[in-house]
């Protein structure tokens, strides 16, 4: 068993996440002391005590201290099993999230996998469907995984609500990802729809976001809808297209926020972005490690921005695989990530040479 600090660098859900994905991959039973330390509500909330029970059930593991408030858990793995499962986390806590922790030790399973989840699939802080259907899914079947995604309802903050399913079948190879240049930008689409409110709404964060775009001298194919859900509320997604690469950024609406500025947050993402030279975004870089980490292979990447979220996760893995990770340039800029497959099991530690705090 070993033992993982869950305050560590960014201090939030993620570790756990990742600790358990790993914990289940490699069959190494470990300790999470400090869940959560630094947070305003320490320890395990209901879509990290969901994360961890839907883990359990997975692979009928065996776990300690798992319950709302905890800040320490024991959890011993047991063997992965496809079929059919459903979760409900019970409050709008992020049903991306935990796909993010299932569906690497599911794609490992025998059979394959039909997961229904419940919760919020459009919350602040968190992957939206969007970006889970238009860039994670990208890069996971690039990277050599075999899924299918499909909101069935939307599920907003606070109400939550919103119904997701997901076909995961075994995977039969993975592949290296070397992508250090996006090359041209090939197409950029936009998608704005409202949940429960009128139509103009979605009509207005169309029409602002083509006119911001416009205005820094890109076009965009815009697509309105209406969203079945338990909530009012708004999302508007914008996805790049480009030759060897694919970004999404996304913004939600929220009561008394006009749907103009809806459609501003997700622009000056956006264009930030294009601004960089980053082949990755900031997002989806620390979404990648894990995966490639498990694949088996030297890759390589370059982030628009490294974030806390990419080097913390950069250390968890790092205490289950043997694979040395070396991120170039400094934290809140541009930089390269580089995969090689270590030797020698858990000692080998997180190689952050030529990373500088700023």
């Amino acid at each position: 068993m070993i033992t993982i600090d869950g305050s560590q660098g960014e201090g939030g859900g993620q570790i756990l996440r990742t600790t358990l994905s790993l914990s289940l991959l490699t069959g190494i039973p470990f300790t999470m002391v400090r869940i959560r330390a630094g947070r305003e509500k320490p320890g395990l909330r209901p879509q990290h005590l969901q994360a961890i029970l839907a883990c359990q059930r997975i692979a009928q593991a065996r776990v300690e201290g798992a319950r709302i408030g905890s800040t320490e858990i024991r959890f011993w793995p047991g063997k992965v099993r496809g079929g059919e499962y459903r979760f409900d986390i019970g409050t709008a806590g992020a049903t991306s999230l935990l796909l993010h922790t299932l569906f690497l030790p599911l794609s490992f399973a025998e059979e394959e996998t039909y997961l229904w989840l419940r919760g919020g699939t459009h919350v602040p802080w968190s992957p939206t469907y969007e970006f889970l259907a238009e860039c994670w899914l990208y890069f996971m079947r690039r990277l050599g995984f075999d899924l299918d995604l499909r909101l069935l309802r939307a599920g907003f903050y606070p109400q939550g609500g919103g119904e997701m399913e997901v076909w995961i079948r075994p995977v039969k190879r993975l592949f290296p990802l070397q992508l250090l240049e996006r090359g041209a930008l090939l197409k950029i689409t936009g998608y704005s729809a409202q949940a429960n409110l009128k139509e103009e709404v979605a009509l207005r964060q169309a029409r602002y976001g083509k006119q911001l775009l416009k205005q820094a001298g890109f076009e965009v194919e815009m697509e309105t809808a209406t969203l079945p859900s338990l909530s009012r509320n708004t999302t508007f997604a914008l996805t790049a297209y480009f030759t060897h690469s694919r970004c999404c950024y996304t913004a939600l609406g929220a009561r008394g926020k006009r749907a103009e500025k809806v459609a501003e947050e997700a622009c000056q993402k956006l264009l930030h972005f294009l601004r960089q030279n980053g082949a990755v975004d900031e997002y989806m870089a620390d979404q990648l490690i894990l995966p490639l980490a498990w694949a088996g292979h030297d890759s390589s990447f370059s982030v628009s921005t490294i974030t806390s979220h990419l080097l913390t996760n950069i250390h968890t893995v790092s205490a289950f695989l043997p694979v040395k990770i070396t991120v170039q340039g400094e934290l809140g800029s541009e930089g390269t990530v580089t995969l090689t497959r270590g030797e020698g099991g858990r000692e080998t530690a997180c190689d952050l040479h030529g990373f500088r705090s700023g």
